[in-house]
């Protein structure tokens, strides 16, 4: 699964060629004119990366959609203009304040007004299901039942679509840090994680509750699994795996046993070994770069500052001692 972002931009008049368009983006979909051919005409900007799919969609002329059946979650925001649907048995009148919510397994049907634009998220379900699962430390039984609109003037909804603005405006700069894989991994995790906490949902309230104290057993498993292979691209959910905890209670278990993340705790380590073969390395031989990247640290200047916040020296400096 590529944590690169790829972007595509289309614009066409031709409804066959949106229809393709749609169809490799999305689902299978039936496009149609009400108004007729005229002034028909869709434009797209589309953020592929990995299980998610956000589209920023402008239609010049009414147009309707049809999806037989999802294989996906997906939401809708307008943000200029409005989106009727129907999905699942259930009507939503999406407007700049109100987004749609589709699930899997039901067919959907939308008429989209003149001159209106929308962004478009679409995130398949094993993933959504999966990162569920990582966030309550078990597996669970999907498809999720969720509510058929999301709420996006205001709080969790509202910080959410921010999320989602935030990924597609920055993904359109080519300087952009979006295009580091370590940063637009964490941000994909953090928009399918932060879905799961503004919908309510079957599992929203066990997600939601306090989570139970981490017991310092699976902080030692985790501790252990660092100390083991600090070099290793450990993610949170990878530890958490390791030991056999939840994200948020493995999270909670570090903080009151540990005094910090358990990323922080894997720095830490990890600053720890480099600063060790800093000080038996060879100058003539060993460089501060080698030594860096075989800890773990893939950049240099983040290194640097970490290491001189830790000890107060440069490893350069170490290095010549």
């Amino acid at each position: 699964m590529s944590d690169r972002p790829s972007m595509s931009h289309f614009n066409s008049a031709d409804i066959n060629q949106v229809r393709t368009m749609l169809n490799r983006f999305y689902y299978p979909i039936s496009v149609g004119a009400p108004e007729g051919h005229d002034s028909f005409k869709i434009g797209a900007e589309v953020i592929q990366l990995g299980p998610m799919t956000i589209g920023h969609l402008t239609f010049g002329a009414p147009v309707t959609l049809i999806a037989s059946e999802l294989d996906a979650y997906h939401v809708t925001i307008p943000t200029t203009g409005r989106m009727q649907s129907r999905h699942a048995g259930r009507e939503v009148l999406a407007h700049p304040s109100t987004g749609a919510v589709f699930g899997p397994g039901n067919p959907v049907y939308t008429l989209h007004s003149a001159d209106s634009s929308e962004l478009d998220v679409k995130i398949e379900r094993p993933a959504l299901e999966a990162e569920l699962a990582a966030l309550l430390g078990h597996p669970i039984e999907g498809p999720l039942t969720l509510p058929p609109e999301i709420d996006v003037s205001g709080g969790p909804g509202l910080s959410w679509s921010r999320l989602v603005r935030q990924m597609h405006d920055e993904c359109g700069h080519s300087d952009s840090l979006m295009h580091q894989p370590p940063i637009a991994g964490r941000m994909r995790r953090l928009i399918l994680s932060g879905l799961l906490y503004a919908l309510p949902h079957n599992y929203h309230d066990e997600l939601t509750a306090p989570p139970q104290p981490s017991p310092p057993r699976a902080v030692r498993r985790a501790q252990e699994a660092i100390e083991a292979e600090p070099e290793r691209a450990f993610t949170v959910a990878d530890l958490a795996e390791v030991a056999r905890v939840s994200v948020r209670s493995l999270q909670d278990g570090f903080r009151k046993h540990a005094g910090c993340s358990p990323m922080s705790y894997l720095q830490r380590v990890r600053l720890q070994r480099a600063h060790e073969d800093l000080l038996h390395a060879d100058p003539a031989k060993d460089t501060v770069a080698s030594i860096a990247h075989r800890w773990g640290f893939a950049h240099l200047g983040r290194f640097a500052s970490a290491y001189r916040a830790r000890f107060d020296e440069s490893p350069s400096e170490t290095l010549r001692r």
